[in-house]
């Protein structure tokens, strides 16, 4: 099929403007984009994997022969689509919503499709989103997983807040300045226990959807640490609890303040939280890249765990909180170019290490 081919190849060139494979690469589910004519133009590596076929065998066939899906009553879905008067519900011109439909031999998949047409209405491309039902039963465990967090996490501070306020409306001359001092400093820090709550469900949110936005300007991370390490002490840690030891002739590193705040606040709290030994803070330099490492005197984290420490909802042992912390500490490390892993601490305890790259990030060079 030379015409159709060819045909393919250079609808596959105006699709890579759009889409580059990098970006078809990078996405969690499969991708076929199909040719006005039928014959499909490219696909992503997850597609390849759901279709047991490498993109060269696939690229310039008809999508009828290289995805023959059936529905489950057993008709031929693309003839089940052309059947203008007997079109199952959902389906329009436009495409249709997430059917589960069948391959050749039973396996399952669903497919999501979206047809573009000209000003004629005739068909210029159409795009499949393909993934299995394991994958959208593992999205609804998460989402199932996240809503028993959150309400877990809020009913706690959500019930202080409430006994504590209506405690002061209901019997605000009985107690003493100093007892509604108490009280509305507990209120203030379950409140505050929310907002990072709430904080971290949108970064969640952001790093599932590849939105997480950094705005990179030099910074001493450094400082940053001791910042982090003077409040822990006020609030009446004590300052053997803490070592801190910098590298001298540190080179400059670009990131945005906010986020790596939030990184130094989540590595070093947990450090604090698992084990009442000393936390062991560093800020060195490595083969272009700055690198802090924290080091606490828990139970560390055995080497079977490791692959999950930075997955959503993950708990070690004992380890309580919302098991965000960490899946959003990585998100915030990847999106400055670093990258972040466990091991273990000279203690035995774990010890986090993160690296950033050093220097002005070339996408804001002139």
């Amino acid at each position: 099929m030379p015409g159709a081919r060819g045909s393919a190849e250079a609808e596959s060139s105006a699709v890579s403007l759009v889409l580059p494979p990098l970006v078809l690469d990078d996405l969690p589910d499969g991708v076929v984009v199909v040719a006005g004519d039928g014959s499909i133009t490219d696909l992503n590596r997850v597609a390849e994997r759901l279709l047991d076929r490498p993109r060269a065998e696939l690229v310039g066939v008809p999508l009828r022969r290289a995805l023959p899906l059936q529905d489950t009553s057993g008709r031929r879905w693309w003839d089940v689509l052309r059947d203008t008067g007997r079109r199952p519900s959902g389906v329009t011109e436009d495409g249709h919503p997430e059917r589960l439909l069948l391959l050749p031999g039973g396996a399952e998949l669903l497919v999501t499709a979206r047809f573009h047409r000209d000003g004629a209405g005739a068909l210029v491309r159409a795009v499949l989103a393909l993934r299995t039902p394991d994958e959208r039963r593992r999205a609804e465990t998460d989402t199932t997983s996240l809503i028993a967090t959150v309400a877990h996490e809020l009913r706690s501070p959500l019930t202080s807040v409430k006994q504590f306020t209506a405690s002061l409306l209901r019997r605000w001359d009985r107690f003493s300045d100093e007892q509604k001092r108490l009280m509305l400093t507990t209120v203030q820090a379950d409140a505050d226990r929310v907002s990072r709550l709430v904080g971290d469900l949108l970064d969640v949110a952001r790093v599932d959807a590849g939105r997480l936005t950094v705005h990179r300007r030099p910074m001493d991370l450094a400082l940053l640490v001791r910042e982090h390490v003077d409040r822990l002490r006020m609030a009446g840690y004590d300052d053997e609890r803490f070592a801190l030891r910098v590298a001298e002739d540190l080179p400059e590193l670009w990131a945005d303040p906010d986020r790596m705040a939030q990184v130094v606040t989540n590595l070093v709290d947990n450090a604090v939280r698992h084990g009442a030994g000393t936390v062991v803070v560093e800020v060195t330099a490595s083969d272009g890249f700055v690198v802090l490492t924290v080091d606490d005197n828990g139970e560390g984290v055995p080497a079977e765990n490791r692959p999950y420490v930075f997955s959503k909802f993950w708990h070690g042992g004992a380890r309580s909180g919302t098991g965000l912390g960490l899946y959003v500490t990585r998100g915030l490390v990847e999106a400055h170019g670093g990258d972040v892993d466990v091991d273990t601490a000279p203690t035995g305890g774990a010890r986090f290490t993160v690296r950033l790259p050093a220097g002005e990030p070339a996408e804001l060079r002139d």
